[in-house]
């Protein structure tokens, strides 16, 4: 059966894998950090395509594709990710500015959330109850 559907944007993830080399560079170059947003922006996708090129196997995407294909996609975008991941997570680190925007983007796009410790000390309480 031939695929329907909306073709994709890349034939091979070597290609796509190019155009972020080139938007690490261009980041580094502008002394700018890389976003996830920014990803999209230069890959012509948007943010949420790109979540769904990440999570083929998962939403049944890419089906024109065999598995080895897909599966670099997949890898590509998941090692972008962590680029992008590790240098928020620098700046959030190693800046003197305010880190509220920082911190949204790691909790949105990694799964950050913040740590509650809850310590459950057991005192044993007794109460005698009189007639």
């Amino acid at each position: 059966m031939k695929y329907r559907g909306r073709p994709a944007k890349y034939e091979n993830p070597e290609d796509m894998q190019k155009l972020i080399v080139e938007y690490f560079n261009e980041c580094a170059a502008e002394d700018k950090k890389p976003t996830v947003s920014g990803l999209g922006y230069i890959l012509g996708m948007s943010r949420t395509d790109l979540m769904n090129y990440e999570k083929c196997f998962e939403y049944n995407r890419l089906k024109q594709y065999d598995d080895s294909v897909r599966q670099g996609f997949v890898n590509t975008i998941k090692d972008a990710k962590r680029f992008i991941e590790s240098c928020l997570e620098d700046k959030l680190v190693n800046s003197s500015t305010t880190p509220i925007g920082l911190i949204f983007a790691l909790k949105n796009n990694y799964g950050w959330v913040d740590k509650q410790e809850i310590v459950n000390t057991n005192n044993n309480i007794e109460v005698k109850l009189e007639d």
